[in-house]
C-alpha cells in the first residue's frame, strides 16, 4: 500500500490518502499520517481499506506534502559502503575501522522537512549546495533497546529522501569537530508516499531492496545505484538507534547516500567541471522506483547576516597582544 499525506489544489485541508492506480482515495477523517501509526499495521490496513470507498482525487487536483511532515525525529545513517569511502577521500580523509563495526548517523532538523515538489532555497552563505539520494524508514510504532529481528517488525514503511548539503558550510563546522550543523540544517525533501513494509519485502536483497536509485539535474544523468547496497540493513539502523532510548511512531531513520548519489561523491572522481555544485535555477530529479520521485527546484538563497563584527576573542586578542614586538614576556 502507497499512502501520502497531501491537500487539495488550491490550499485546502491536508488529508491522508491511499493510492489505487494512478488516483489517491482519502482516508475518511485522518489528517495526520502519523495518527495512523503505533501498532502493528492495523490502523494502516483499516485506513486502506476505508479510503477504497471513497472516489479517488487525480494527480493535478491535490499538492503532495511530505508524508510525514513534521516527524518526531530525523536521524540520517551513513549505511552504504562506496559513498562512505569516496566522501570520505573527497574530504581528505580514510575510514575508520569503526564504521565497520557499528552504523553511524547525525541528527537532522524536522522543522526542514519539505514535500517531494517544494522548492529548495540555497542556505545564507552557500555556493556548494549538494543533493543527497537516500531511502528512509518510518517508525511505526515504539521500542526500546531493540534487536535487529524485533527492529524490522517496528517499521511501518519506506520512503525517497534527500538530505540537501551545504558542502562549503559543512566543511567549515566540522573543523571543530561538532556537527554537522548548519551544513544540513536547511532542508530534507521526503516523499512523496510512504509504501508499506509488507509492499517492499518481495524486492528484499541483500541488507536491504532491489530499488533503484537514480538522480538528474537538469535532465543529464548524474546519479545511479541501489538500495540493496546498504552495508547496514534497515533493521540494524532502527536497532542502533533505539539503543539506551526509545524509537517512536513517525520517527525517520534515513539510509545515507546511496553510492554516487551526491556532487560529492561525483566531483571527485569525474571533476568538478563535469559535476559542479548546484545553482539558483536548476531542476534536481531523484527516482526511486516504487518509492516514487522527488523534483526540486533550486532557488537562490538570502545572504548570510553577519553575528558581530568583531570575530576575536577576548582570549585570541590577549593571546596577540603579548606576541606584539616589545611585549613584557
Amino acid at each position: 500500500m502507497r499512502l501520502s499525506s497531501y491537500r487539495t489544489s488550491g490550499g485546502g485541508e491536508p488529508g491522508v490518502g491511499a493510492w489505487r492506480g494512478e488516483r489517491l482515495h482519502p482516508v475518511p477523517g485522518v489528517t495526520r499520517l502519523i495518527d495512523l501509526l503505533g501498532d502493528d499495521g492495523s490502523r494502516l490496513r483499516a485506513a486502506g481499506e476505508a479510503a477504497a470507498g471513497e472516489p479517488g482525487l487525480g494527480v493535478a487536483d491535490v499538492e503532495l506534502l511530505a508524508p510525514v511532515p513534521a516527524p518526531p525525529s530525523v536521524r540520517d545513517f551513513m549505511a552504504f559502503e562506496e559513498h562512505v569511502v569516496t566522501a570520505s577521500a573527497a574530504i581528505g580523509l580514510t575510514v575508520d575501522p569503526l564504521w565497520y563495526e557499528q552504523p553511524v548517523f547525525y541528527f537532522t532538523n524536522p522543522a526542514a522537512v519539505r514535500g517531494p515538489r517544494a522548492d529548495v532555497v540555497i542556505p545564507p552563505g552557500s555556493t556548494a549546495l549538494d543533493y543527497e539520494l537516500e531511502a528512509a524508514a518510518v517508525i511505526g510504532r515504539e521500542g526500546a533497546d531493540l534487536s535487529p529481528g524485533e527492529a524490522a517488525n517496528h517499521i511501518a514503511g519506506f520512503m525517497l529522501f534527500c538530505d540537501w548539503s551545504a558542502r562549503d558550510l559543512q566543511a567549515a563546522e566540522m573543523r571543530l569537530n561538532l556537527g554537522p550543523a548548519k551544513g544540513k540544517d536547511s532542508a530534507n525533501s521526503f516523499g512523496p508516499w510512504l509504501v508499506t513494509a509488507d509492499e517492499l519485502a518481495p524486492l528484499a536483497s541483500g541488507h536491504g531492496y532491489d530499488v533503484k536509485l537514480t538522480a538528474t539535474v537538469n535532465g543529464a544523468s548524474y546519479s545511479s545505484g541501489n538500495l540493496e547496497d546498504l552495508y547496514w540493513s534497515f533493521a540494524e539502523m532502527v536497532s542502533y538507534a533505539s539503543r539506551g532510548t526509545r524509537v517512536v511512531p513517525g520517527d525517520v531513520i534515513g539510509s545515507g547516500t546511496v553510492g554516487t548519489g551526491c556532487i560529492l561523491e561525483l566531483s571527485r572522481v569525474h571533476g568538478a567541471d563535469a559535476y559542479p555544485y548546484l545553482r539558483a535555477g536548476d531542476l534536481v530529479r531523484l527516482e526511486g522506483g516504487p518509492l516514487g520521485a522527488i523534483e526540486a527546484h533550486i532557488a537562490a538563497g538570502r545572504p548570510a547576516v553577519p553575528l558581530r563584527p568583531a570575530p576575536a576573542s577576548p582570549i585570541m586578542r590577549r593571546q596577540a597582544d603579548e606576541q606584539r614586538p616589545g611585549a613584557r614576556a
